[in-house]
């Protein structure tokens, strides 16, 4: 079984401390959530529908707020949306009447607005490039496959160069092809700039892909001694080389009891007993 870890307070870039959530009284979907992320980690969170996943994300994006708890990036509590935090939906949310260039323009200028027009489109086309799509730069979204779309929504938050990655199932939508290259593609560039992340996903294989570590999210659910929120059930470190691909995954000789382990959990212990 892959080791289960929890970082220590000096690692921590983020802090999550007792977080809950409750839409009716006295039935949180999740209670007492603690977790941290060393600057620099990728963090996947992996639960079923229900459990409060996306509510967490959020939080930390400052466009929900908790029933209790606290979430502290980089020394400061998190109390609404901000520049620092780039995020990104399953769905791209591009503004449809804008091009490529001028909806991630508009976040650049949002984060710098003292730059001139030239520095926000010189930005804006390292950043195009990035994902690699200069020849669409000019397209509007009804031009773009919904690839394409993900990877402008991707440029655009890395483009504003937050201190953090949100990620909501940015793939969920996509087909197999599409969606293993554009996974290829946020390998590539998280490494380039060590960006820190923490991604909702539903897909084992991709989490184990992606993530340094591991968070196992269980539902709540009503139990013979009453009901019991969800939370996070564990935290397991992936254990497979950093370097890793999508083609060379299954030859990993870790990659079978990591990936046993975490179906397991999904299938007989994501509920909360």
């Amino acid at each position: 079984m892959p080791p289960s870890v929890k970082t220590t307070p000096a690692d921590a870039f983020l802090r999550v401390e007792g977080l809950s959530k409750s839409f009716v009284p006295g039935k949180p979907v999740f209670a007492g959530v603690d977790f941290t992320i060393a600057r620099g980690e990728f963090v996947c969170i992996i639960g079923h529908s229900g459990c409060g996943k996306t509510t967490i994300l959020n939080v930390l994006a400052g466009l929900d707020q908790a029933t209790s708890g606290h979430c502290f990036m980089d020394g400061r509590e998190i109390a609404g949306p901000s520049l620092s935090r780039g995020v990104v939906f399953q769905s791209h949310a591009l503004m449809p009447w804008l091009s490529v260039r001028k909806n991630i323009a508009f976040a650049v200028a949002s984060r710098w607005p003292a730059w001139t027009a030239a520095q926000v489109n010189d930005h804006v086309e390292r950043f195009v490039d990035m994902v690699g799509l200069p020849a669409a730069i000019d397209k509007k979204p009804s031009q773009l496959s919904g690839g394409m779309k993900q990877r402008v929504g991707i440029a655009r938050a890395f483009a504003i160069e937050p201190k953090m990655l949100l990620l909501d199932e940015p793939f969920g939508a996509l087909d197999a092809l599409t969606r293993g290259s554009i996974q290829d593609e946020l390998m590539r560039i998280v490494r380039q700039t060590q960006q820190t992340v923490f991604m909702i996903t539903h897909d084992v294989d991709e989490a184990i892909l992606l993530a340094d570590r591991i968070l196992l999210m269980k539902n709540g659910s009503e139990t013979a001694n009453g009901y019991r929120p969800g939370d996070i059930a564990e935290t397991v470190q992936n254990p497979l080389p950093r370097e890793r691909s999508r083609a060379g995954l299954h030859h990993l000789e870790a990659y079978y009891p990591l990936r046993n382990h975490i179906v397991d959990f999904l299938v007989s212990r994501a509920k909360a007993s």
